[in-house]
């Protein structure tokens, strides 16, 4: 399973968990290798391809730094000339993880995080660019049917829902499932988008039920995962009862069902704090989804029965 990483993902000064943890992961994955995972280096984002989903005024605030306010919406501490490189590396792993998928009929990864809240206009949440915007777009753009967005982070996707399903009207073909537990960033879903709330107690029930509602998964070409982890209890917008082996078998559940149908997918690492774990702890957490993902991945793989038709 291709897991793409760059150096540029956290080649910047500013300094906090999402600009930092894809690092530490991808050391983790060298020194304690998960069987099946192979780490391949991404290109960047070009100017062009960011445009796709996000205005030319926003695009240009981040890369060039002004203006300051507008380039800091994401509100993360500061800005430098390696956020623009960290971003548009981070995001360049998303849309090579679902290219990859969707043309090997198979799953892959990126270690990219801070991408739901960013909206056309503007950053929020920690989230510059939105990555799964912009795959989901690109994979529509290219020939696939349908495209899923899970988003199964702590907090609502509200800025993904804003993109796909915005005031420009619905991008036709592509769906959110939004699973979330803490009502940041929450919205009134369009018609393409269901946002389901959930606690501790109902969580896994509630992954597994919203699965199963969704109507002909095999017209499905591309599923893009946004797996969070910050539901756990030691991270921001976390609930108590929720841990590692909850978490764990939430990803089981997604990846035997992308198995069991059979679904191109792409992951990304997405929500996940140090508020009240250690660094290490949380790599493990993560290291959960990729680790159900390489279990999944053989499945996808072995049934090739269907081809996306591309567009360029």
């Amino acid at each position: 399973m291709r897991v793409h990483f760059h150096p540029h993902y956290c080649a910047t000064d500013v300094a906090f968990d999402t600009t930092r943890k894809a690092a530490a992961i991808a050391r983790s994955l060298v020194e304690r290798p998960i069987a099946g995972v192979e780490l391949v280096q991404p290109e960047p984002l070009t100017r062009e391809q960011l445009l796709t989903v996000h205005s030319e005024a926003y695009v240009d605030a981040v890369l060039t730094g002004e203006p300051r306010e507008l380039a800091l919406t994401n509100e993360l501490p500061g800005w430098d000339a390696g956020l623009a490189r960290a971003v548009s590396a981070s995001n360049g792993g998303v849309l090579a993880a679902a290219r990859y998928a969707v043309a090997q009929r198979t799953i892959a990864g990126s270690l990219s995080s801070g991408l739901h809240h960013a909206r056309r206009e503007a950053g929020a949440g920690y989230c510059t660019f939105n990555g799964l915007a912009i795959a989901a777009v690109d994979a529509i753009a290219r020939g696939a049917r349908r495209v899923l967005v899970l988003d199964v982070d702590a907090h609502c996707g509200g800025g993904t829902a804003s993109i796909i399903g915005g005031t420009a009207g619905i991008i036709g073909g592509i769906e959110q499932l939004d699973v979330s537990v803490d009502p940041f960033d929450t919205y009134e879903p369009p018609p393409n988008v269901r946002l389901v709330m959930s606690d501790t107690d109902r969580l896994l029930a509630t992954v597994r039920a919203e699965l199963a509602r969704v109507e002909q998964p095999s017209t499905i070409d591309l599923v893009l995962h946004n797996a969070g982890m910050d539901p756990h209890h030691g991270c921001e917008g976390g609930l108590p009862g929720i841990d590692a082996a909850v978490l764990g078998e939430r990803e089981r559940i997604v990846f035997e069902w992308i198995a069991a149908h059979r679904l191109p997918a792409a992951w990304v690492l997405a929500g996940g704090y140090t508020n009240r774990i250690s660094m290490g702890e949380l790599v493990e957490l993560h290291r959960l989804t990729i680790s159900a993902a390489a279990l999944a991945e053989p499945a996808v793989s072995a049934h090739t029965t269907r081809s996306v038709g591309e567009r360029t």
